[in-house]
């Protein structure tokens, strides 16, 4: 086997920095690459978390002015990870997300701190690092998406280029006067460049320039190709269809696998199933929810937002009522929604409970003591809770979008499929249609029979990283191939 050495580049790398799935696929991908001979590095910026847990990090590259202020390449590793960090203090030193502000504003300069970040994956594309030269250069998210558009328009020799799409709806726009700071020439202000209806998108510049593009499920990639679930960019996939391509997320079964997990009260395999039991109870606890073996207890682990179907939820409350189910929910996003909801719980003791945040502690006991785990999205690229789901034995009841068709076999389809059911479907993605599918789960939830199978079907669901990986590695192959 060929190695191949990849340069990934992310604006989030779980464990050190995470605001979402992105960081996920970033920190687990690498590890599992090791066993397909791919080497991956992973460069990414130097915010104060980075910078406190990569203490003592070797220094590669000094500069005196790196768009605006001094600046440092460092090489280091984490938990496995071999890393590339770029220290820029006035990019990048400052608290809390990486992204907004305290306010919950986007930092008005995010288009130079992430148009340095592809600067210097380019220059590493190029050499910088002799000890390091990537075969491709792995642009995560619109972050990074300008890596790709920097070694087109440089005009030199250049390693393969991937771009991977996590979210279309986040683009990175900007004006177009930030063109004449970020070194890339005026030329590129072209419908076939970077411009995007008069101002640019950093986005646009890693699905024009890359030489393959992927997005994290097969029906996602179909999805996005169509004017509404392209956000904008439908054409231009159309257009590239030839190199777009969807490959499924995994997730860490290290780090989520109930025989082993620290984080629940009671650890469980697919022999000892009664042990979730126990972690329900513990979750009512600490949700306050009455302590009943026979109410089917929904779990919900998520951003609040109108995307992720969680307005919806909320409309079917009288049906979880009526059905005798309880709602136990973690997640934080739109005030409106953050509001109604606790309003809910505060109008249905014992019967809906709330946690407003995120809690990685609790995420893991609403994995173990769900008894069905709520995914409700308008659009899903992939999802990774159903994953955690499926892996926990709390069954998915989810819309029939992006990875959460591919990754769910409904009930009602394993029978034609020939496969085992693992959850529950609904489309269209309504309140009616999503009260339907929990007056089904009710019904298959008081037949213990039906619901342990649906839990075993989950439980011997391949969600690892393993042979996603494998597609990764022969991606990168292929590429390097065809461009000789």
């Amino acid at each position: 086997m060929t190695p191949v050495r990849v340069l990934a580049v992310a604006s989030e790398v779980y464990p050190i920095v995470k605001t979402g799935g992105l960081a996920d696929v970033a920190g687990a991908l690498p590890l599992a690459l090791k066993a397909h001979g791919v080497e991956m590095r992973t460069l990414m910026p130097g915010y104060p978390d980075v910078m406190r847990r990569l203490a003592g990090a070797d220094e590669i590259r000094r500069w005196p002015d790196y768009f605006g202020g001094p600046g440092r390449l460092l090489a280091g590793s984490h938990d496995g990870l071999d890393l590339f960090v770029l220290d820029v203090p006035h990019l990048y030193a400052r608290p809390g997300n990486p992204y907004v502000t305290a306010e919950g504003v986007d930092w008005p300069d995010n288009g130079l701190r992430f148009a340095a970040l592809s600067r210097i994956a380019a220059d590493i594309g190029h050499g910088l690092v002799p000890a390091f030269v990537p075969d491709v250069v792995h642009a995560h998210d619109w972050q990074a998406g300008l890596a790709p558009a920097y070694l087109h328009y440089d005009g030199r020799p250049r390693p393969g280029t991937v771009m991977t799409i996590h979210n279309m709806a986040y683009q990175g726009k900007f004006a177009s006067e930030l063109i004449g700071s970020i070194g890339l020439p005026w030329s590129s202000l072209d419908v076939h460049g970077l411009e995007y209806f008069g101002g640019i998108s950093f986005l646009k510049a890693g699905l024009q320039f890359a030489d393959r593009i992927t997005t994290v499920s097969p029906t996602y990639a179909r999805e996005i190709q169509s004017d509404e679930g392209g956000m904008g960019f439908g054409g231009l996939l159309r257009e590239r269809a030839g190199v777009l391509s969807g490959i499924l997320n995994g997730i860490d079964t290290e780090v989520w696998n109930p025989k082993t997990d620290p984080h629940i009260a009671y650890r469980f395999g697919a022999q000892d199933l009664t042990f979730r039991a126990a972690n329900k109870a513990v979750l009512q606890q600490q949700f306050n929810l009455d302590s009943s073996d026979e109410a089917p207890l929904l779990g919900v682990i998520s951003r609040l937002s109108w995307q992720k179907g969680l307005d919806l939820l909320l409309e079917t409350i009288p049906t979880i009522l009526e059905q005798g189910m309880q709602l136990a929910l973690l997640g934080s996003g739109d005030r409106d929604l953050q509001d109604r909801y606790q309003a809910a719980a505060r109008a249905n003791p014992g019967r809906i409970g709330v946690v407003i945040g995120y809690d990685e502690i609790l995420a893991h006991l609403i994995q173990a003591g769900s008894d069905a785990l709520i995914v409700p999205s308008r659009f899903e690229p992939c999802g990774l809770t159903q994953l955690c789901a499926l892996r926990y034995a709390a069954v998915p009841i989810v819309s029939r979008v992006g990875g959460l068709e591919d990754t769910i076999i409904d009930i009602g389809e394993a029978d034609a499929s020939d496969r085992d059911a693992t959850g529950f479907k609904f489309a269209p993605v309504t309140a009616d249609a999503l009260s339907g599918a929990l007056r089904k789960a009710n019904t298959a939830f008081h037949n213990k029979g039906i619901w342990r199978r649906l839990q075993l079907g989950g439980l011997a669901t391949d969600v690892s990283w393993r042979n996603r990986a494998g597609d990764y590695a022969a991606l990168y192959r292929d590429l390097i191939s065809r461009r000789g």
